[in-house]
């Protein structure tokens, strides 16, 4: 049956199509280019932003393109609490403060994760 791709629980893209979760293990940041909520601004370091499946990302993320992080698909959380990222998750969910605010992160990107 031809339907959906299968996405990735962590990065979100397309397994076999993009997806590199097992192969990118060197989480160095690569140049300063960063998530974009309207085409031009940069978010800052301390954004939270959350996709529309509900994973919490960092700014910088190497499975997230500029294009793809605006709303109203994509909620955050500028200059968030460093600590709400180690506090995330099912029972301790951050909910987006700009952009599409509807948007929950309950988990955390796995690369983005360090």
């Amino acid at each position: 049956m031809i339907g959906a791709m299968e996405r990735c629980d962590f990065c979100e893209l397309p397994i076999d199509g993009g997806c590199a979760c097992d192969l990118v293990k060197d989480q160095s940041p690569r140049g300063q280019s960063t998530g974009t909520a309207t085409g031009d601004a940069h978010f800052p370091t301390g954004t939270l932003l959350i996709s529309p499946r509900g994973v919490a990302h960092r700014p910088g993320c190497p499975h997230q393109s500029d294009s793809e992080i605006k709303a109203p698909l994509w909620g955050w959380i500028p200059d968030a609490d460093p600590r709400l990222w180690r506090r995330l998750g099912e029972n301790s969910p951050a909910r987006a403060t700009h952009g599409n605010t509807e948007r929950l992160a309950t988990r955390r990107c796995q690369s983005c994760d360090t």
